[in-house]
């Protein structure tokens, strides 16, 4: 099987960057398997789990909230808002995020796009939170 570039980049920290097989990400059409060659494309991410399966066979899971993947023939870099290993993810981590999302849909004004975005996100944390519950 043939490998590529993976990076896995948030503001605070590189989290990953190396010879991988696969990745699977929580892109926001839909979980999307990327391997070597894969067509260009571009997409958005929103929160959920990133899967990577190392040259060496070895899988790692990184939760991400929200940001957007770079995906070429050669390599996949993905920027994320927000990153940390899944074993780092306390569950009080994202039940935070949720009442921040909350006290934001309660603080929007009138605003059907702003607060359709908040409900999305706070959806997609919703579901986050119960696939945690598997790790």
């Amino acid at each position: 099987m043939a490998d590529f570039n993976f990076e896995l980049v948030s503001p605070e920290r590189l989290l990953l960057s190396e010879r991988v097989s696969e990745v699977v990400i929580p892109a926001t059409e839909g979980e999307m398997t990327v391997m070597a060659n894969h067509a260009p494309t571009m997409t958005t991410i929103k929160p959920g789990v990133v899967t990577v399966k190392a040259a060496d066979g070895k899988v790692s899971r990184y939760v991400v909230f929200g940001g957007f993947a770079d995906i070429l023939p050669t390599g996949c870099t993905l920027l994320a808002e927000s990153a940390v290993p899944a074993e780092e993810v306390d569950r009080t981590l994202i039940e935070k995020r949720i009442e921040a999302a909350k006290l934001e849909l309660d603080d929007i004004a009138h605003s059907d796009e702003q607060r359709t975005r908040v409900e999305t996100f706070l959806t997609e944390l919703t579901q986050l939170n119960g696939i945690l519950v598997a790790f």
